[in-house]
């Protein structure tokens, strides 16, 4: 193997796919990045078998060949290499592959092709074609609310529906619940209910764009994304998703308009008070005005009014100050929406987009 390469093209993908590879490992080939040169073009794939990332390059290709290198200490070489140009070359004898780049020459060891985990292929009956755009913005709108309890794996993860001609997205920790839906065009009968985990849901956030679509690619245990020369394969979670529509309140005797911005960021101030994750901000909400209070013991005590366009009862309800947050921070609409009936009943947080939030209120 031997080709050229400009530095920056191949530090942007080697910070792409490093991000798969896990920390910790009793597999070193998992450590590593596989690189296949061919065709005119430098393949990149990466795994930790349970995630996979593939992409490539162009590149200037003397001889053509494979090998895997440790990813995390290759991107680190790389990125402070003294030239704009990288050499890299291997011979046919050994997995040392030799790096020059200006004043530089230097080897590093890698690890066999053959050693490297295959990637799945997916049948073409279960494709489906989806705007990257729309399948970000509902990945962000609701993947903060999935659960990191791993004694209910089933929660580690991103319910993805596609059926009735719309997707919806759910994700829920059992104390919150996010669920975000749009309407697209599908073929009848190409209607699936999977479960993502929420690695392979963060990859996908941190690399779908804004214009063009993704392909999705099914198997029985398996999905894959398409798009942008980028590929990434992810098993899908085993079992059966819990019945979110029951813990979505049915009807809310009161309801509130808020400015998202005012209400994100005085909740924010209020809680710099606090340093105790199980605190609460407590919501006095009265005719047109909310007062936002914390205490802490060991710290002091604040409180902020905003305004707000509400003309119910005089309500008094706590909630998690980073729960309630949270889905501010990933909405775009100038004004939401809180629903509620009384302060031991869950609360709902709307926008003006088939959006909502549901939220479990806080002992007082």
């Amino acid at each position: 193997m031997k080709l050229s390469v400009e530095k920056d093209q191949l530090l942007e993908v080697l910070q792409k796919v490093q991000s798969i590879v896990a920390l910790r490992t009793t597999l070193p080939i998992l450590s590593n990045v596989l690189l296949e040169a061919s065709n005119g073009e430098l393949k990149f794939t990466t795994t930790d078998m349970e995630v996979s990332l593939q992409t490539s390059i162009k590149v200037d290709i003397d001889e053509e060949g494979s090998t895997t290198l440790p990813a995390r200490r290759f991107f680190s070489i790389c990125r402070d290499l003294p030239s704009h140009q990288i050499e890299l070359s291997k011979d046919n004898d050994n997995e040392e592959v030799v790096i020059k780049s200006g004043s530089f020459e230097g080897k590093l060891g890698g690890l066999p092709k053959d050693d490297f985990p295959e990637i799945p292929e997916f049948k073409k009956e279960y494709n489906y074609s989806i705007s990257q755009s729309i399948l970000k913005s509902l990945f962000q709108k609701t993947s903060y609310a999935a659960s990191n309890d791993e004694s209910r794996p089933i929660l580690n993860g991103s319910l993805m529906s596609i059926k009735d001609k719309k997707i919806t997205v759910v994700c829920t920790d059992g104390r919150r619940l996010a669920l975000a839906e749009q309407d697209i065009e599908i073929e009848e009968g190409n209607e699936i209910d999977v479960v993502i985990p929420i690695k392979t849901v963060s990859e996908l956030i941190k690399s779908l764009g804004s214009d063009g679509d993704i392909i999705i690619k099914m198997s029985s245990s398996q999905i894959a994304f398409e798009f942008d020369n980028i590929l990434i394969i992810s098993k899908l979670i085993d079992g059966i998703y819990p019945n979110y529509e029951q813990v979505i309140p049915k009807q809310c005797e009161e309801r509130l308009a808020v400015d998202r911005e005012i209400l994100q960021n005085a909740v924010r101030r209020v809680s710099l008070i606090l340093n105790d994750q199980a605190a609460s901000v407590r919501l006095e909400i009265k005719e047109n005005k909310i007062d936002l209070i914390t205490s802490s013991p060991e710290v002091g005590n604040a409180t902020e009014s905003i305004p707000i366009k509400y003309s119910g009862k005089d309500v008094d309800i706590a909630f998690n100050p980073g729960y309630l947050i949270a889905p501010l921070k990933h909405l775009d609409s100038d004004e939401i929406y809180i629903e509620f009936s009384d302060e031991n009943s869950p609360g709902l947080i709307k926008s003006n987009i088939p959006f909502l939030y549901v939220i479990m209120p806080m002992r007082i």
